[in-house]
């Protein structure tokens, strides 16, 4: 059984929206069997609901920002569907964001990455029109808090998606400039290895989320490439 067959059976199984919803939803997932299952649900109802609030948190869900939203779900054909359902209930406003953030975030209490891989995801959406509205900014940084990841986890997130005229290479990777060379190389061998897609799939992100290691490992090879023309290696 995939991961689409699963969504798709707890949606019968939840049946109508209304203010229920996220109650229902979070319901579904938590009467899973298996814990790799269940987080690959969640994951994915986390993407779906949250994408589509990130998508109108500017006020306009764009052409490109449903591109991109489908260039995260390799989805079968006859689950479209479904996914359009949760996606037109979530973002009808961007009011009550916080409770699906909150919700998902109860059920990884102790995994900052995947959550983490979530507001990748989300950032991915934002940019999509090549531009991520304050609005929008300030939608993820919220979603971020309320996962528990800090001001500085949000900054090296941001500077992957969030291009600047000066990219500070050393905040991609996520250390201080004063590192030396030995534990740079080490920690840059660490990042790599643990953005391998199959690293993702294993902490329960579904296969068709890889493109967000994709994104992730182009922008810190980018960032080392900066490093090693700066430091002659």
């Amino acid at each position: 059984m995939t991961i689409w067959n699963t969504v798709s059976g707890m949606f019968n199984a939840v049946g109508t929206g209304g203010a229920a919803l996220i109650d229902k939803l979070t319901g579904a997932i938590g009467s899973l069997s298996g814990g790799d299952r269940q987080k690959s649900v969640a994951f994915t109802v986390a993407m779906i609901a949250l994408s589509a609030k990130m998508a109108k948190a500017d006020g306009v869900v764009t052409a490109d920002e449903i591109r991109a939203f489908k260039e995260l779900f390799d989805m079968p054909k006859g689950e479209e569907r479904n996914v359009a359902r949760l996606f037109n209930l979530a973002k009808q406003d961007v009011a009550g964001f916080d409770a699906y953030a909150h919700r998902i975030a109860d059920l990884y209490p102790d995994d900052p990455d995947t959550l983490e891989d979530i507001v990748d995801g989300l950032f991915h959406i934002a940019k999509a029109d090549n531009y991520v509205h304050e609005a929008e900014l300030a939608y993820l940084q919220a979603v971020a808090g309320i996962f528990g990841l800090s001001d500085r986890e949000f900054e090296r997130i941001k500077v992957r998606h969030v291009k600047s005229d000066r990219i500070d290479p050393y905040s991609v990777l996520g250390v201080p400039r004063s590192m030396s060379d030995a534990d740079l190389k080490k920690h840059y061998r660490k990042l790599v290895a643990e953005t391998h897609p199959d690293r993702l799939i294993a902490r329960g992100v579904p296969e068709e989320f890889v493109r967000i290691a994709n994104d992730r490992l182009a922008a810190i090879n980018e960032a080392w490439d900066m490093i090693e023309l700066e430091r002659g290696f």
